[in-house]
């Protein structure tokens, strides 16, 4: 069996995946996932997320700010932090995010998403709920900040890794966090990443779908859906020349140990 660790299934385009969020949870669970995240990316579309998938009780969820949505947030930064402390706190929220910096897209709100990030982390340690970051050209202030924050302590996850294994290591050795790899792996021009995956230990990986986007080879160019999560399964599996039983076993215990309340 699988899990998805991270989807946005409230992002899925019905029309142009030929099915509704209903028949696509349905479709996971025939392909074998017995458990996905959906991960908020604004607090103001967290509660439609949240009410769109209260009737699964295979699916949990995150709240959050992405960090490529703090600056148009209709949340000023002075209130965020006391708003996502109030949301986050349910009970069926699993874990923090997702947040993090990404300074390939919106390098010109670099401050306002370090104390974005900042107030993520440290609700994260007060209500015990580990972090999922998203981090793009921004290694060093990602580690820092959660290093300085002793992120350690709520542990979580660099979702959707693309970036450096010397990262990756940092991130595993220093914060005891995650790697999940996405379908960006299977993608033709992903040999440094791919090499990444090789070196890291099965033990601290996670697999996702990220949908809807980013669908893995051999769906390139569709909708991505949690069903998905399969493909991206058998291309850790293909790179670390494992069994795909393996990585099933392995990173779906990874996923409970990290998300223990899911």
């Amino acid at each position: 069996m699988f899990v998805d660790s991270h989807c946005h299934l409230d992002k899925i385009n019905p029309e142009k995946a030929g099915a509704d969020l209903t028949q696509i949870v349905e479709m996971a669970r025939a392909n074998k996932v017995e458990h996905m995240l959906c991960v908020c990316v604004t607090l103001e579309d967290f509660p439609a997320m949240q009410q769109a998938v209260a009737d699964f009780n295979d699916v949990s969820i995150s709240c959050g700010v992405h960090p490529l949505y703090v600056k148009d947030s209709q949340t000023p930064i002075v209130e965020l932090g006391t708003k996502l402390r109030q949301l986050a706190s349910a009970n069926n929220v699993v874990a923090i995010g997702e947040t993090g910096l990404d300074y390939f897209y919106h390098p010109e709100s670099k401050a306002l998403q370090r104390e974005n990030f900042e107030q993520h982390i440290e609700i994260a340690k007060d209500i015990n709920k580990p972090l999922i970051i998203h981090t793009r050209d921004a290694q060093d202030d990602t580690l820092s900040l959660l290093k300085n924050g002793h992120a350690d302590k709520s542990g979580g996850v660099l979702h959707c890794f693309t970036e450096s294994l010397d990262m990756a290591k940092k991130a595993i050795d220093d914060l005891d966090f995650y790697i999940s790899i996405s379908g960006i792996a299977s993608f033709r021009n992903a040999e440094q990443l791919r090499a990444t995956i090789k070196a890291l230990p099965l033990e601290k990986l996670l697999i996702e779908t990220d949908s809807p986007w980013l669908a893995p080879v051999p769906h390139r160019g569709k909708e991505n859906q949690p069903a998905y999560v399969i493909d991206v399964a058998k291309c850790v599996a293909d790179v670390k020349g494992i069994t795909l039983e393996e990585v099933a076993k392995t990173t779906t215990a990874n996923y409970y140990k990290l998300f223990n309340n899911a």
